[in-house]
C-alpha cells in the first residue's frame, strides 16, 4: 500500500528540505532559458528560512519527505503574490502543484485578507502556464525578471472559477 501526499503549513524544520527541493526542481526551468542564475537557484538557505518564518508557506509531504512547496504573501496593493511553486520531478503531473496552490490561496484569503492572487512564470514555461490557466489565472502583463528572463504575469480574483486538477 502506498503513502498519500499530504499538504500542510511549512515549519522552520522544513526550510532545508524546501531549499534542496527548490534547487532540484528549478534546474529544468534554468535549462529552458539557458540561465542558471534564476532566483530560485541563487536564493540562500537563510532567505528560505526567513520566508518560512514570515510568509504563507505550504509543503507537500510523502511520509517525512518534502516533495513540493509554494510560498505567498500579501503585497501593498492587497494582492497575494504566490511564488516558487515546485513539485519533485518524479511526482509531477499528479495534481500536487494544484493542491499546493489551492492551499496557499485559501490561507492567503482567509488569514491574510487577499482580494486577488498574482504569480509570475517564464514565457517559455508551457507546463506552468497550463496549470495556472486551468485553475483560473489569466495573463495580465509581462515583465523582465531581475535575472533577465521574460516573465508572464497572471492573476485571478478571489472566488474565481477553479477547475479541480
Amino acid at each position: 500500500m502506498g503513502m498519500s501526499v499530504t499538504i500542510s503549513v511549512a515549519t522552520e524544520q522544513d526550510a532545508e528540505q524546501i531549499f534542496r527541493l527548490q534547487y532540484l526542481c528549478f534546474q529544468s526551468e534554468a535549462a529552458l532559458y539557458g540561465n542558471y542564475r534564476i532566483d530560485p537557484l541563487v536564493q540562500t538557505l537563510d532567505s528560505v528560512r526567513q520566508e518560512v518564518a514570515a510568509d504563507c508557506v505550504f509543503v507537500a509531504r510523502l511520509g517525512e519527505e518534502v516533495v513540493g512547496s509554494v510560498r505567498g504573501k500579501v503585497t501593498e496593493d492587497g494582492a497575494a503574490a504566490i511564488g516558487k511553486l515546485c513539485v519533485h520531478p518524479r511526482l509531477q503531473g499528479h495534481g500536487i502543484g494544484a493542491r499546493l496552490l489551492r492551499a496557499a490561496e485559501t490561507a492567503l484569503e482567509s488569514e491574510r485578507g487577499a482580494k486577488r492572487f498574482r504569480l509570475f512564470t517564464g514565457h517559455r514555461s508551457e507546463g506552468n502556464l497550463r496549470l495556472y490557466r486551468r485553475v483560473g489565472y489569466q495573463t495580465v502583463g509581462r515583465a523582465k525578471g531581475d535575472d533577465g528572463v521574460e516573465m508572464i504575469i497572471l492573476e485571478k480574483q478571489v472566488g474565481a472559477f477553479v477547475q479541480t486538477a
